[in-house]
């Protein structure tokens, strides 16, 4: 019947198979993140990743637990799922809740801490120079981007415009795809823990308890 014993099994490890792509997604999801915005410091987006890493192992455990009905397996899944939920469902709304200023504010700090090669990359990829206005950078990446944005004959003033501008929807973007993903999955997590609550509660009926069994003639009546 649905909610027994075999129901209640099927559904947990469907849950936590369904947890291991989840975690190769999130995985995808904050690498995309972090190569898309070409910034080494962003600290929610590196959560997101160590959140999906955790998860799988996490379904690992519950899997084997769910398949073995091992008490003890499923009670560590259900408290540390739990945790992870409270993790993940912070992370997520933090991921949510930054503004463009405030990721203005993560984006300088990566590209102060970037190295040299990092910020060629970014600026022969972006066709641009420095990171904005007053963080600015003069080494020399610099001067093979500005020869693709002036051509000869330019003024000697034209330079190509900062990378901050055209870095900002792509750096929006990946913060909220990782806070959406991040947070719909999180509320799925505590649908496990109440699931593998009423999971370790029922007895298999393939292994039934073992009853004393006394003859009838030795009963006392």
């Amino acid at each position: 019947m649905c909610g027994g014993f075999h129901c209640s099994k099927n559904a947990l490890i469907a849950l936590n198979v369904l947890y291991v792509m989840v975690g190769f997604l999130l995985i995808g999801v904050g690498v995309y993140g972090r190569a898309s915005s070409i910034v080494t410091n962003l600290p929610i987006i590196g959560g997101i990743l160590a959140c999906g890493v955790i998860l799988i192992l996490i379904s690992i455990l519950g899997l084997v637990g769910a398949v073995k009905h091992h008490q003890v397996m499923l009670f560590f899944y259900m408290i540390i799922l739990f945790m992870l939920f409270l993790i993940q469902f912070s992370i997520a709304c933090s991921c949510l809740a930054v503004n463009q200023s405030q990721q203005r504010e993560f984006a300088e700090q990566g590209w102060s801490l970037a190295p040299i090669d990092i910020k060629q990359q970014v600026q022969d990829e972006f066709i641009c120079c420095g990171f904005n206005s007053t963080v600015t950078d003069d080494h020399p990446s610099c001067d093979t981007v500005n020869a693709i944005c002036c051509p000869k004959g330019s003024p000697e003033s034209c330079a190509c415009s900062p990378c901050m501008p055209k870095l900002e929807s792509t750096i929006d973007y990946a913060f909220r795809l990782s806070g959406g993903i991040g947070l719909f999955f999180s509320f799925t997590e505590i649908i496990a823990v109440f699931l593998t609550r009423r999971y370790r509660n029922q007895q298999d009926p393939d292994h039934l308890p073992a009853r004393a069994i006394f003859p009838q003639s030795n009963y006392v009546y």
